[in-house]
């Protein structure tokens, strides 16, 4: 899952993405680890979850047209660029109405995609990222390259591994669009600016923290605390 430093992209190479890479090189088997329980419990989820996933892609149809999938492109480890699988929750061409990012009363959510963010289970379909290597169960959630075009190099260090599913950044930002509409009554700046300047430096402690601190069990406990986070 690691490439060699040299084989890394030139906009990588640098002095604060290669702390964080030597950390990760001593965790190779780990991270081999990671990538097979990945694919093994993708696979079972989605074979357990393809029932419930035919019945959401019905809800979506049946509540507003358009497609079932929101395929938008993400960048993933190295800064490979992909589509990632999401259910719809917004109107069609949501993106061409408005930013990338989403407030809190934002009129292009569907009453259907309202439901799925809430249970976080619009996120369902990425299991077939994680099958196709794109993405992990967890890592730094994935930006559009418009976002990791406004990288510092030590942001940078987060496309060493793959975007994951959730992450801890994920919990603590389950609000997220709560929390953009809260700075827009406070500055004039667009959604967009807000996330580039206020959030998205935050977010990227936390996603950085994960890279220094990588583990088996800590992924675990993601996973289990996400679990926990959306039941709640």
């Amino acid at each position: 899952m690691l490439k060699d430093w040299n084989s890394l992209p030139t906009c990588m190479k640098n002095e604060e993405t290669k702390k964080y890479y030597k950390k990760l090189e001593q965790k190779r088997i780990a991270l081999g680890v990671k990538r097979f329980c990945d694919v093994v419990l993708a696979f079972c989820l989605t074979v357990l979850l393809s029932p419930v996933m035919l019945v959401l892609a019905i809800c979506i149809k049946l509540d507003s047209k358009g497609p079932v999938f929101y395929r938008q492109e993400r960048v993933t480890q190295y800064g490979r660029v992909y589509r990632i699988f999401k259910f719809r929750t917004m109107v069609t061409d949501a993106d061409k109405k408005g930013p990338l990012v989403t407030t809190g009363q934002d009129s292009r959510i569907t009453r259907m995609g309202n439901k799925l963010r809430k249970c976080r289970l619009d996120e369902l379909p990425q299991l077939f990222n994680v099958l196709k290597g794109e993405m992990s169960f967890v890592g730094t959630r994935p930006e559009v390259k418009k976002y990791v075009d406004c990288y510092t190099p030590e942001m940078m260090a987060t496309l060493l591994l793959p975007a994951g599913i959730t992450s801890r950044t994920s919990i603590f930002y389950k609000d997220e669009d709560e929390i953009l509409e809260k700075y827009s009554r406070t500055t004039d700046k667009t959604t967009d600016e807000i996330y580039v300047k206020y959030v998205l430096p935050d977010k990227m402690k936390y996603n950085l923290q994960y890279l220094e601190q990588f583990s088996l069990l800590g992924d675990l406990k993601v996973m289990v605390d996400t679990v926990l986070a959306v039941i709640r």
